[in-house]
């Protein structure tokens, strides 16, 4: 019994030798294992920054407004008798807008004409009393003269000689008041005459024409409407139209070519568009917000005189270029004022920078495939790129695609864009 149990000890012991030894082995092949880890590259995409000459700016959202708007009213009271344009057309200076019934000015007219027929008529009698009263001046004087000498020689009585000095005397008199005839005839016929100009300007009145070039709104009058220079056309004015006219507008007009696009900027902007505009006019980049690709370039030819004190900002308006039509008066636009240039400016993707708790950072891919963490100071987007206004040089790999992976200094491996070519990836060495 003895013998069984020592033989049962010894076999145990030996089990147990064996489990501690493949204990101790095990672990030392895990401890191996762990010390030959290594984290793999990262896959990332990359771009080299780029120098190029780019502008500062200032980005604001305004509103287009039309050069010129002219609200058409009528100047006489008569009736439309025609309507010359259609509503939303396109029309030029002097063009046909609506003709008011002439017939009662077309009467004042002939009847100011003949006014001035008449008074001229009379003015030649004047002249013709003038005449003959001149001549009998001349004869009376004559007589009187050889009266004086037959009274001198007495063969005629003073007081025969004294009635015919009276009557030459008369005669004198008589030619002045016919001078003063001819000349208020002269006057009558000025008076006349301002009355046909004041005719013909009355019936100048009844065909009504655009004053500028620009687009018609919607008629606010119809045919047969009576309309009166101070009071309600009478026409149709619930038909409605986009721009603002009085009581007695018959139609608006706006022009749209130039279009001036209104702005605001913050007074503490102000400063520095000031110092731009001393050295120059500024020009400005306008888009629609829907055609942003397509910008139009416009000048800034309007800086307010005070800054606004609710709000803090200024008005600014560009004048815009508006041959197609492009813009429409009240519509939001985009406007960007170009302050200046600045040379020779670095750009990487504005998809490389991420931001940290210390603020911005890009990682910088070394020759050696190496991730460098670098802060860098931002400027303003250029479209898909955006300034650096230090932290890269130009020249260097920034990371593009796949920061998530990246940790600082780490290994990392250069993937083609998907846009390039082939989609297998680029060795650069890295284990």
């Amino acid at each position: 019994m003895r013998m069984r149990y020592d033989g049962l000890s010894s076999r145990l012991g030996v089990v147990l030798a064996l489990t501690g030894l493949s204990a101790i082995l095990f672990t030392g092949c895990t401890n191996k294992a762990q010390q030959n880890f290594a984290r793999p590259p990262a896959p990332v995409t990359v771009t080299e920054a780029v120098t190029q000459d780019v502008p500062t700016y200032l980005d604001a959202i305004g509103k287009t407004v039309a050069r010129e708007v002219v609200s058409i009213q009528p100047q006489v009271s008569g009736r439309i008798t025609q309507i010359h344009f259609t509503d939303g057309a396109n029309v030029r200076k002097g063009d046909m807008l609506f003709t008011i019934d002439a017939r009662p000015f077309e009467a004042n007219l002939r009847q100011a004409q003949a006014n001035v027929s008449r008074d001229g008529a009379l003015k030649k009698q004047a002249e013709a009393n003038l005449a003959r009263d001149v001549a009998q001046v001349k004869y009376g004087e004559i007589q009187a003269k050889r009266y004086r000498q037959l009274v001198e020689q007495g063969v005629v009585s003073r007081e025969q000689y004294e009635q015919i000095q009276t009557d030459a005397d008369s005669l004198v008199a008589t030619v002045e008041a016919d001078r003063a005839a001819v000349h208020s005839a002269d006057e009558v016929i000025k008076v006349d005459m301002a009355a046909v100009e004041s005719a013909k300007v009355q019936l100048s009145y009844c065909y009504i024409r655009s004053p500028i070039d620009g687009r018609a709104g919607q008629r606010l009058v119809d045919l047969g409407n009576v309309v009166n220079p101070g009071g309600s056309s009478g026409g149709n004015s619930g038909s409605g139209n986009g721009s603002s006219g009085n009581g007695n507008s018959l139609l608006v007009i706006e022009r749209l070519d130039p279009i001036y696009a209104d702005f605001t900027i913050s007074q503490n902007s102000l400063g520095e568009v000031q110092r731009q505009m001393s050295q120059g006019r500024l020009r400005a980049e306008v888009r629609l917000p829907d055609t942003s690709d397509y910008p139009v370039i416009g000048q800034l030819t309007f800086l307010d005189n005070a800054v606004q004190n609710n709000t803090g900002t200024v008005n600014l308006r560009v004048t815009v270029p508006n041959a197609g039509h492009l813009f429409w008066p009240g519509r939001f636009v985009n406007i960007r004022l170009v302050l200046s240039t600045i040379q020779q400016a670095v750009l990487i993707p504005a998809s490389a920078p991420q931001m940290s708790a210390k603020g911005p950072f890009v990682y910088v891919v070394k020759q050696d495939s190496t991730a460098e963490q670098r802060p860098v100071s931002l400027g303003q987007r250029q479209g898909d790129l955006i300034l650096v206004e230090n932290g890269v040089q130009a020249g260097e790999r920034v990371v593009t695609n796949g920061q998530l992976g990246v940790t600082p200094g780490g290994k990392v491996f250069i993937e083609q864009p998907r846009d390039a070519g082939s989609p297998t990836t680029i060795g650069n060495g890295a284990k």
